[in-house]
């Protein structure tokens, strides 16, 4: 009966000690790829989002707690993403989830974050999954849809007379492929052509570097690709872009933000000259002030880090996540936070007069695209899409871009 009681009253001792540890500290979780093919922008996002944590625990935190980041390795696969989801929450107590990389990966942990009544939050991902209309309460977003990327891609493409029948497709074989290529169907309809079946449409299977099918399947296109739109992983990707450039030599290879731009730059090498890449954020190098703060704040982390869009994704995501925090005086909780960032409605986060948006019945807080495109090895905004076919280089420093907020509103692009 003693020795009952006894464990008894340490398990109580010990509940009581790990809450009051809680009491010092506001626990958010991520399952991210830290490992595997996309772990580049596992540890891009997490380490933007450590850079903002770090800097809000210099100044004194939030209500005088700590922010502190529990990241746990998913490979960017949903069979270890569900667990990871579970671990946070039932077990770490997380207030939140921010900053989950990939589509397959959201396609399990949404259902997830929304029985236990749990925020996912600012997901590196554009697919409709997290975007219902009207949203789930528990699913809140900072960047564009993949959708509202790929049809910038085909409103700018063909803007400069490039026809439908010379776009050709080349996706991952999942939700996240299948997101992108919806969204550039449904643009090309808008635009009166509708036939998109006819169109060359390639497709690999999720962490390999089997593109070679999905070249054969180029040359099935009506016409000679001139653009190869391409919403895929970045080795994936540079694979079939150094293959694809062998046989069109001509076309432009365009893809979207999750493929991981400067990964992607670097596996290209020389082959990378003329690849556009839409972004979700400013250019990290641009005068902005929350981007300055940012490359600031990623040097005060770590002396040797290097900016770029995906980690800047995470410092955005983290940003909006902190003012959230801040903005109100009422005790912190998980129905607290999603009221917070609902209330936040229209405001600016210091990009440079892009101005976010976040309420009851939008869970978006950006629709904004900032293209991009790779000229003399480096990334540089791309003023005007006619500058992907003639080989115009526009300066690398320059801050304006052309970028684009998404005046449909079509269930298509918030699905």
């Amino acid at each position: 009966m003693h020795r009952q009681l006894r464990t008894i009253l340490a398990g109580v001792l010990f509940s009581m000690l790990s809450w009051a540890s809680l009491a010092n500290e506001i626990v958010v979780g991520m399952s991210t790829a830290l490992s595997g093919p996309a772990s580049q922008l596992g540890l891009g996002v997490k380490q933007g989002v450590d850079a903002l944590f770090n800097r809000v625990n210099k100044d004194g935190g939030v209500q005088g707690k700590k922010l502190k980041l529990i990241a746990l390795d998913d490979g960017y696969e949903p069979a270890k993403a569900a667990p990871n989801m579970r671990t946070l929450i039932e077990q770490n107590k997380v207030l939140a989830i921010i900053g989950n990389v990939g589509t397959p990966t959201a396609i399990v942990t949404v259902p997830i974050a929304n029985k236990n009544k749990t925020l996912l939050f600012g997901a590196f991902t554009g697919a409709g999954v997290l975007r219902k209309s009207p949203p789930d309460r528990y699913i809140i977003n900072y960047r564009a849809s993949y959708a509202e990327e790929t049809s910038a891609m085909i409103d700018g493409l063909l803007s400069t007379g490039i026809k439908p029948e010379e776009i050709a497709f080349f996706t991952q074989n999942d939700g996240y492929g299948d997101a992108g290529y919806q969204g550039a169907v449904e643009a090309l309809q808008r635009h009166g052509f509708n036939t998109p079946e006819m169109l060359a449409h390639g497709r690999y299977t999720r962490n390999t570097l089997n593109v070679e099918d999905a070249l054969s399947a180029m040359f099935d296109a009506p016409e000679d690709p001139r653009a190869i739109i391409m919403v895929g992983a970045y080795g994936p990707c540079a694979k079939f872009i150094s293959l694809a450039k062998e046989e069109f030599p001509n076309a432009i290879f365009l893809n979207v933000s999750f493929v991981g731009s400067e990964a992607l730059k670097a596996t290209l090498g020389d082959k990378a000259e003329g690849v556009v890449v839409t972004q979700v954020v400013p250019h990290y190098d641009s005068e902005q002030p929350l981007i300055t703060q940012y490359r600031n704040d990623l040097l005060a982390l770590d002396r040797a880090a290097q900016p770029s869009f995906v980690s800047l994704e995470g410092y955005i995501a983290a940003a909006i996540f902190a003012k959230a925090l801040t903005s109100s005086s009422a005790p912190l909780d998980r129905e607290s936070i999603i009221d917070n960032l609902e209330q936040l409605a229209l405001f600016d986060l210091g990009l440079g007069g892009t101005k976010l948006s976040l309420s009851t019945s939008d869970h978006q807080a950006s629709n904004t695209i900032w293209p991009t495109i790779i000229r003399g090895g480096h990334f540089v905004p791309l003023n005007s899409w006619s500058d992907a076919t003639t080989g115009t280089r526009p300066n690398a420093h320059e801050s304006t871009y052309l970028a684009t907020r998404s005046t449909s509103q079509l269930d298509a692009s918030r699905e």
